[in-house]
């Protein structure tokens, strides 16, 4: 070595005396020493960490455990999450302002360590027409949550992430308990839209829930639990469904509070009704079997009618939950097209009818009251260009709509104008005129057609009415992004409407995620720490 280094590296020195007992390092020697904690590479080893955690929601504590320590030390991860929450924060409100106007969806949920929270999530459209659903804030309720607690919470999420507008309201999406509605109205928000996924819901249990089908699905629970229970029974019903061919799927037993789940139930029932059958017939099985009755032929026809009368709900309520879609435009079309499927029809036998009639009368009255709210809908219907002939609505109630519109937007662009009043208007001198004006203003000047604000207005909303409309399933956002420049005023109202939700399901989605935080192995997390984690998994992206 030392030869090596006079030849090729003459600047470096190589005297000193040769240490006898010197030998070479080991390799895991090398990796012993760790990094300088000022070091780049150490911070962002403990950035990633800290994204590691917040992204895939673990808790804190992961560092300290034995295997993590083994791995390596690190001591700084209790800031390091907190620093990625003021860093997104930061992020968050900066495009929140840049927003034209917000909604908000909100909720509350119960931890496993019995503690309550209030979900509120943001929904805006960006400059590009792209939808954007950040999780706010997920903080604690220790009060009773009474409509005037729960506005509390409102405005002090308004405030915190600077939410208000001038000229601009802010419409919150809840669920439709009297408590929610009162704290939008308490908080001087709204409208309040009432969760239309909610609602299907309401209408959907009360259907179901019709003695003669509620004994029904009564029978097929007893069936499904009796598969779900016996590993014998679980067994030869896969042998059954091997045999028929069929797919090998379990049985689902449903929630009886989640009309989703119901639905789900019956229709696997019914697709493997006949592995059902062979497998309760079953010599191994039938002399077992208690209080456990086979559907009839009449049954299962009656089954299948109720299925295909709530296949349009369930459709619904899918269409419904997606975030990346203009929704609360969709409410009032769907709501009439759901009415239309349960009409009465001759071929309808007594439970199906019972059960068209049941959702009929739940969801009729829904969104009617109050009335401006009604009106509030129809508008943002007219603004999508999927709905905007306002088909489903009466020729007389369409023109109100658009006269409405048109009235909207003539009052808030005045609004927002700033004319000049009083003694300074007086006193502005006269403009100059150019050279160009001067020489040929009077010969080529332009004859004043008297044209007022308001009838711009009324033309541009004419011209809109007149053109084509684009497929039930295209996309609102890329229609207005392309026509926003032929009608400007009409599209910066679109871009306020459509952007609100039709249910409350971002927030509600957040249970899901909560329930994975706040796990049973860490339900003491603090609430800060459920808030700072809720709002990295929801909104970092890596």
């Amino acid at each position: 070595m030392a030869t090596h280094l006079t030849r090729h590296h003459p600047g470096v020195s190589v005297t000193g005396a040769k240490r006898k007992d010197a030998q070479q390092q080991l390799l895991t020697a090398a990796f012993k020493q760790p990094f300088a904690a000022e070091s780049d590479r150490a911070k962002a080893i403990t950035k990633s960490i800290g994204m590691f955690i917040a992204a895939d929601m673990r808790p804190y504590s992961v560092v300290e455990n034995k295997g993590f320590k083994n791995m390596d030390k690190l001591n700084k991860i209790n800031k390091i999450v907190p620093d990625l929450y003021e860093q997104e924060k930061i992020k968050i409100v900066d495009e929140l302002s840049k927003a034209s106007s917000v909604a908000l969806t909100t909720d509350g949920w119960t931890s496993r360590a019995t503690e309550s929270y209030v979900t509120v999530t943001a929904h805006y459209s960006t400059a590009e027409w792209e939808m954007r659903s950040p999780v706010l804030q997920t903080r604690p309720l220790y009060e009773s949550h009474t409509g005037t607690n729960l506005a509390q919470v409102l405005i002090g999420a308004v405030a915190e992430w600077k939410l208000e507008r001038p000229n601009s309201n802010i419409p919150v999406t809840t669920d439709n308990a009297k408590n929610q509605v009162n704290a939008v109205v308490e908080a001087g928000l709204g409208p309040q839209i009432g969760c239309f996924a909610h609602v299907i819901n309401l209408a959907s249990q009360r259907g179901i829930s019709m003695n003669q089908m509620d004994r029904l699905l009564g029978r097929i629970r007893k069936v499904v639990s009796y598969f779900h229970r016996s590993t014998t029974a679980a067994h030869v019903l896969k042998t059954k469904q091997e045999m028929l061919q069929l797919s090998t799927h379990k049985l689902i037993h449903d929630v009886t509070t989640i009309w989703n789940s119901t639905y789900d139930m019956l229709e696997r029932y019914l697709e493997q009704q006949a592995a059902v059958y062979s497998a309760l017939t079953d010599k191994s099985l039938k002399k077992n079997i208690k209080d456990i009755v086979t559907l009839s032929d009449d049954d299962v026809k009656v089954a299948e009618e109720v299925l295909q009368v709530l296949k349009p709900l369930k459709m619904v309520t899918t269409l419904m939950s997606t975030e990346t879609a203009p929704s609360v435009s969709m409410i009032l079309p769907l709501k009439t097209r759901i009415l239309q499927s349960m009409a009465p029809s001759e071929e309808d036998n007594t439970i199906t009818r019972d059960v068209k009639s049941a959702i009929r009368e739940d969801l009729n009255p829904r969104y009617t009251d109050p009335p401006n709210l009604q009106d509030y809908l129809h508008r943002s219907t007219a603004l999508d260009p999927r709905f905007k002939s306002l088909s489903h609505l009466d020729p007389a109630l369409r023109r109100r709509t658009y006269s409405d519109l048109t009235t909207e937007i003539v009052g808030t662009e005045e609004g927002q104008a700033t004319e000049p009043t009083g003694a300074d208007s007086e006193a502005s001198p006269p403009q100059k005129k150019s050279a160009m004006e001067e020489l040929f203003g009077e010969t080529f000047a332009s004859k004043d057609t008297g044209k007022t604000f308001a009838n711009t207005i009324g033309e541009e909303v004419a011209s809109y009415k007149a053109a084509s409309g684009i497929p039930v399933d295209g996309d609102p956002l890329a229609w207005w992004k392309s026509n926003e420049c032929k009608y400007p005023h009409i599209a910066m109202m679109a871009r306020r409407y459509l952007a609100v939700p039709g249910t409350s399901v971002p927030s509600e989605r957040v249970f899901s995620t909560a329930g994975d935080i706040v796990t049973a192995k860490r339900s003491t997390l603090s609430p800060d720490n459920v808030d700072i984690l809720i709002f990295l998994k929801k909104n970092l992206k890596l």
